[in-house]
């Protein structure tokens, strides 16, 4: 296993206990789920190699979507609930 791969396993090791660890605050989890997409990304073009960049870059497309999506939901959580706490975000309001 090259040094990159295992620095993209390790990254993707990382993302995924800091998601799982971080789930009281909207904004840990979407910085937590940015960075696996990050890695995700980087794993795309070190499998490329200088192959095809067209899938990365459609990965990376719709990453950034998600991205505003991701803050979207968390401007609309802290104008409607006062904070980014996922606690107080309830169906039964």
């Amino acid at each position: 296993m090259t040094s990159v791969n295992l620095m993209v396993v390790v990254g993707v090791v990382a993302g995924g206990v800091s998601f799982m660890k971080n789930l009281k605050h909207l904004l840990s989890v979407l910085i937590s789920l940015e960075f696996l997409v990050l890695m995700v990304f980087f794993m795309f073009i070190a499998r490329v190699h200088g192959e095809s960049l067209y899938m990365p870059l459609v990965f990376l497309i719709f990453s950034v979507c998600e991205g505003a999506l991701g803050l979207t939901i968390l401007v609309a959580m802290v104008r409607g609930f006062g904070g980014d706490y996922l606690n107080m975000f309830t169906l039964n309001q």
